[in-house]
Formats: structure tokens, sequence, C-alpha cells
């Protein structure tokens, strides 16, 4: 079981909102001989690019060259209700082994859809939250019913906890705060932030996709922070 899981591809978990306006672009734009970094370009991040190309394949809208599907050129070209019948029927068919299987989409609970996504994928807490917001936000535009239980929970939950706040005591005085003296950390924090590109881990293609996702946040906050010190 769990070997055939680690060889399926995952269901996509980029943001609903860059595939929806990936597809916008698409009917504005025109449709490429070929979907991929050199036509995303700076509109997109590498790791973002990259979970938006696996949404495509998933749901048959490109192949694995990232050449579009007539699927996908049909759903470009419809409007209204064509363009829902066409979404419906990727979406059918790409999360069969959520709509096709024991799971009852109308009374059915966040608990039992997250429990048919780990059923048959390998995904851990955050990707798997992902993938199933994304899931419902395509079965939203597809005209595909979900239970309340479903839709509910899932427009509810974020992928982190609430954020503390430190509240300042009107009159109270951070200990030692006048006497520390200014200590010049740019040089020091570029310096540091050189050293930890050095020592971040080489991309390995052989990996599982939620380590990919990982690598890819990972190398790109490294990145952020890099560029900031040298301003």
């Amino acid at each position: 079981m769990i070997s055939s899981k680690i060889s399926r591809r995952l269901p996509p978990y980029v943001s609903y909102r860059t595939f929806r306006n990936f597809l916008e672009g698409l009917q504005q734009q025109g449709i490429p001989a070929r979907i991929d970094r050199s036509y995303w370009g700076e509109r997109l991040s590498g790791s973002t690019g990259s979970q938006l190309l696996a949404a495509l394949r998933f749901l048959n809208l490109a192949d694995t060259g990232g050449v579009p599907s007539s699927r996908l050129k049909q759903l470009t070209a419809a409007r209204g209700s064509q363009k829902t019948d066409i979404l419906r029927q990727a979406t059918s068919e790409a999360y069969a082994f959520v709509l096709q299987g024991t799971f009852d989409p109308n009374n059915a609970t966040y608990s039992q859809l997250e429990q048919a996504f780990r059923d048959n994928y390998q995904l851990g807490g955050d990707v798997s939250r992902k993938c199933i917001k994304f899931f419902v936000s395509l079965a939203t535009d597809a005209g595909i019913y979900l239970s309340p239980f479903v839709t509910k929970k899932s427009t509810g939950r974020t992928g982190s906890g609430t954020k503390k706040v430190n509240k300042k005591i009107p009159g109270r005085v951070e200990k030692n705060a006048s006497s520390m003296p200014s200590i010049p950390e740019d040089e020091n924090r570029v310096s540091l932030d050189k050293i930890l590109i050095t020592k971040f881990p080489a991309f390995d293609p052989a990996w599982s996709e939620e380590v990919k996702l990982k690598w890819f946040e990972g190398f790109d906050l490294l990145l952020k922070r890099f560029f900031q010190g040298e301003k």
C-alpha cells in the first residue's frame, strides 16, 4: 500500500487563486506551445510554477512535457455552463478516488475527506491541507456539491495557529534597553546567510513531492533573506 502511494503523482497543492489566474491569463493572451519556466517567467516563483504545472498534469490539462492538452484548449475557449461542464469532467476523473469511492459528498465530514486523501496518497499535514483546499475550490467552480461539513471547515482552516502578540504595559521600560550598545548586524547577517546557502542541501529529483515542496519553500525564503541583507 505504501509503495503504491509513493509512486503516484500527488494531487494539486498550489494556491487555487494561482491556478484560476493562470487560466484567465490563457483566455486573454492565448495558449503557448509549451508551459514551462520561460513562459511563466517572473510572474511565479520556481516552486509555485512547478506546483502549477503539476496541477495541470494531474487534471490532464498538460502532458508530462508541459504541452497543453486538448482539454485545456477547450477549457480556455469555453464560457459559462460549458466551462463548468469541462471543469466537472476534469475534476471527476482526476479525483475519482474521492468522488467514486465510499466518500459521500452530500454529508461527509472534513475528517472523512482527509482520510480519503491519505488512504490514496502519502501526505503530510500541511500538504494534505493544501491539497484538500484546492480540491474544495475546484469542486465549487465545477458545480460539484460538497457537504457543508467539508466546505465550512475547509474555508475556516489555516496553516498556522494564532500569532502571539506581546502587549506593552504603559510605563514599563525594557530591562537594560538604554544601556545596551547598538550592534551592526548587516555584515554579520549577510555573511551568515552566505554560509547558510553553501550548507543548503542540493536538490534531489528522487525526493517525494512533499520533500520537494519543503525544499523550494526553504530555498525561496533563504534567497529573500540573502538579497535583503545585501541591500
